[in-house]
């Protein structure tokens, strides 16, 4: 099991050793390292420098002047030949994708992280990888139901939908043994990053779903560094599986 795997696909290619099935809860794209920022498709376009920038304005929730950064930064990169936005970050995700899916063991069932691109992944999905997103499918006698995307939120990421559409693939899986995700649940424990210092969002239809269908697991990732990386809510085990770009090290599902 892994999640946020942000372009490690040396680690990725050994994730699946010794078990029945890989799952992966999304976020294949490396945009930009926090932690390292000469890292992602952003510093390979605009430079270490400008990546310190944004990342300080981003890590200080002045997103208005992040957002103008980003602006201003695309219209240089335009005017001096380098193509528009769309088709520049499109080639750099698809470079990611082809060598982070051909990483893929046999069989990984994978859904999207809110970093991801949905509609490029049948491009790359090969025919051992299953993609669901608001889908069920059983994996050794057990149910998994998998809900990909993030919510709406300021950093307007690429796989962010309103909080009415994200409910309704919840509500679609009906009863599962494991619920899969790339977000928490809207619970504040497992959303706070205590690097980033702030909240992420989760969902609340996650959390009435573990109230309402009791699944033995919740699995998630997106919060890369929790303040709790597991909680126990009535009959179900919550468990954020790793930010998997830095430990390169899955989380093992033993039933």
């Amino acid at each position: 099991m892994v999640s946020d795997v942000h372009g490690n696909s040396q680690d990725l290619a050994k994730a699946g050793d010794g078990a029945d099935a890989l799952v992966c809860l999304g976020d294949l794209v490396l945009f930009l390292d926090y932690a390292d920022h000469s890292r992602g498709i952003f510093p390979e376009l605009f430079g270490v420098e400008n990546a310190d920038l944004i990342v300080t304005l981003r890590t200080a929730r002045r997103f208005t002047e992040a957002r103008e950064l980003g602006r201003r930064l695309w219209a240089e990169l335009e005017a001096a030949g380098g193509g528009d936005k769309q088709r520049a970050i499109e080639g750099a995700v698809r470079r990611q994708y082809a060598e982070l899916f051909a990483a893929f063991p046999a069989p990984t069932y994978a859904t999207y992280g809110n970093v991801d691109i949905p509609r490029l992944w049948p491009e790359y999905a090969g025919p051992g990888t299953t993609v669901l997103d608001g889908e069920r499918i059983e994996i050794g006698g057990r149910v998994f139901g998998f809900v990909g995307g993030g919510l709406r939120t300021p950093m307007r990421t690429p796989y962010e939908i309103d909080d009415e559409t994200y409910a309704a693939k919840v509500a679609a899986l009906g009863e599962v043994d494991v619920l899969c995700s790339h977000i928490p649940p809207d619970v504040p424990e497992l959303c706070y990053d205590t690097v980033a210092r702030r909240f992420e969002r989760g969902s609340s239809a996650l959390l009435e779903a573990i109230h309402a269908i009791r699944p033995k697991y919740h699995l998630f990732g997106h919060v890369h560094q929790p303040l709790a990386r597991r909680m126990r809510i009535g009959a179900t085990e919550c468990v954020n599986v790793g930010h998997f770009a830095s430990t390169g090290t899955p989380w093992a599902l033993e039933w």
